[in-house]
């Protein structure tokens, strides 16, 4: 485990002014940014191309894709060993698909894949593959649950809210902020109502009011990038977001990044 040398600085390291309010941190737009910290940071496959991220039953679990163009990555989901970053690579999909979200609902694991409209759903237990779905979004990122229902997004402003029983969609959700739809949501996060997804290809993770779809802040983790950069500077965009219930904090990390961060901030 290593520990963050430099946590003295990194709640400040946001780019944005501080509210004096102490309400968070007032963005250009009028969307408050919130304000975080790091508490500690573990190490990360820099092979992993991170899709999804979550805790169950107290452990990290990671899922991976596997791009054109890099043949030795495979899409796996698996327990993340936090004193290595290494994956215990339980499920391996076929080579033809590229595995994307994940989420834990009734005992069952859930995997979306990125373009071919199925999910996987395997036993908690023995990770069995049990079912399969399909889903009419033409692309699969990332997934979560509210405890009812997958809630699942597609790389554009939609949230699709689907059934875990016969995978027939409940409800979508079209999530805008005072500047107009916001593209591109992808790792999601459930948490006290809100949902929190990770923006595509940027650092900045949206928090997200269930009943109206509207941003109701945003965390801005372009330091954290430029620390993970510096350490390895091939890694790509911020994508992964778990939530650990019993410390009330945030784990981050991103594509090849070589740390996942343990942070904290108000939710």
């Amino acid at each position: 485990m290593a520990w963050c040398s430099w946590l003295a600085a990194c709640g400040d390291d946001t780019g944005v002014p501080v509210d004096k309010n102490n309400s968070g941190i007032a963005g250009a737009d009028d969307i408050p940014v919130l304000h975080y910290s790091v508490i500690r940071y573990f190490p990360h496959d820099t092979t992993s191309y991170t899709e999804g991220l979550l805790f169950h039953k107290g452990s990290l679990f990671e899922s991976t894709g596997s791009p054109d163009g890099k043949p030795h990555l495979r899409s796996v989901v698996g327990m993340v060993d936090l004193t290595n970053g290494a994956i215990s690579a339980t499920i391996v999909l076929p080579k033809r698909y590229f595995g994307e979200g994940i989420a834990f609902l009734n005992n069952k694991l859930y995997q979306l894949t990125y373009k071919h409209q199925v999910g996987f759903v395997y036993n908690a237990d023995d990770y069995k593959l049990v079912d399969s779905f399909f889903f009419p979004s033409a692309e699969g990122w990332g997934l979560t649950t509210d405890g009812t229902y997958l809630i699942m997004s597609d790389g554009t402003n939609t949230l699709t809210y689907i059934h875990p029983a016969d995978y027939s969609v409940a409800k979508v959700l079209h999530v805008s902020d005072n500047k107009g739809i916001v593209k591109r949501l992808n790792e999601l996060e459930f948490v006290k109502g809100f949902l929190y997804a990770n923006v595509g290809y940027t650092e900045t993770i949206v928090k997200i009011d269930t009943a109206t779809g509207r941003v109701a802040g945003r965390i801005d983790l372009s330091s954290l990038r430029h620390e993970a950069s510096v350490k390895y500077p091939h890694i790509l965009d911020m994508n992964g977001i778990a939530y650990d219930s019993t410390a009330g904090t945030f784990y981050v990390t991103g594509k090849f990044w070589p740390n996942i961060y343990e942070i904290s901030f108000p939710h």
